[in-house]
């Protein structure tokens, strides 16, 4: 009786269609001339899209994108302004700043700004107000590219200049800080409480553990691919454990992000050159109810 159910049980997975709207999506948003916003299905079929504005020589200042919980989207096309925009184009927030390339909406609806202009992060309501403010450090730490709001509340930020990963307390001080050496892009905390470093100019994608050995370590070339790795920038980390690389500058030939599994395979690539061009730094990638979600409020705004 066992084998039979579990005959019966595979034979309706079989037959069970899966949802077109439970497959992922994934936000990306490019400058460098090409000013988009765009969500794709992963093969790179456009399903929304935004044109920005920017400065004439089209260098606007895509370093950051978040698509929010209320489908609207987190974004700048410039250094100084952090907006929020729904996917029918209308802009329903802002908050003027100076020289910022890092910015997170939190689950209580504040909005965490790495402020490099003034070297510090900053906490501002959805009225915004500034509800907290930390400093960052000396030596050019306070010029930051890629900074996070980790599960503990302290802040994990990179900054170009001394080329170090760091995290600080929400006063500012130092808890913990890798020095890679290279103009530093991103970096995340993952599960396994290691940290994953897009090391920017350096070329590679390092893992490093709390004591600051490293675990591993691609460099240059993604081993068993033609993939060169240039101006590694932000990562992300799926549910499924698997990571999401975005790899800039690096021409037509290397796809612009790529998913690793656990042993360093990839398994995905996303290579949209004419649409994105060589100046996309930055993506949020959509999974699960999320992306049903967004892919419902995506069909709304085409009515």
């Amino acid at each position: 009786m066992k084998n039979i159910l579990l005959t019966m049980l595979s034979l309706t997975a079989m037959i069970t269609p899966v949802r077109a709207d439970a497959k992922p999506l994934v936000l990306v948003s490019a400058s460098y001339q090409k000013n988009i916003i765009a969500l794709c299905e992963l093969d790179g079929t456009i399903v929304w899209q935004f044109k920005t504005g920017g400065p004439d020589g089209g260098h606007a200042g895509h370093h950051e994108v978040q698509m929010l919980d209320n489908g609207n989207i987190l974004y700048h096309d410039d250094w100084n302004v952090v907006k929020e925009l729904t996917l029918s184009g209308e802009e329903v927030w802002r908050y003027a700043s100076q020289d910022v390339h890092a910015f997170t909406r939190l689950n209580n609806g504040n909005t965490m700004i790495a402020e490099s202009g003034r070297e510090r992060i900053i906490v501002v309501d959805a009225a915004g107000k500034i509800v907290s403010e930390t400093p960052l450090g000396k030596d050019g730490r306070g010029k930051t590219r890629q900074a996070e709001v980790l599960a503990n509340g302290n802040f994990l930020v990179c900054a170009e200049g001394p080329g170090t990963v760091t995290e600080y307390n929400a006063k500012g001080d130092i808890v913990w800080e890798y020095k890679i050496g290279t103009r530093v892009y991103g970096a995340i905390r993952l599960t396994n409480g290691n940290t994953l470093i897009g090391s920017g100019s350096g070329n590679s994608v390092v893992e490093v553990s709390p004591d600051k050995k490293v675990v591993w370590e691609v460099k240059s070339t993604v081993p068993d691919t033609k993939i060169e790795l240039k101006w590694t920038a932000c990562l992300k980390e799926l549910s499924n454990g698997h990571i999401i690389v975005d790899n800039c500058h690096a021409g037509p030939d290397s796809p612009q992000l790529f998913e690793l599994d656990p042993k360093r395979k990839v398994v995905w690539e996303f290579n949209e050159f004419d649409m994105v061009g060589n100046g996309m730094a930055c993506f949020d990638y959509l999974e699960g109810e999320k992306a049903t979600r967004v892919r419902k409020l995506v069909a709304e705004a085409k009515k």
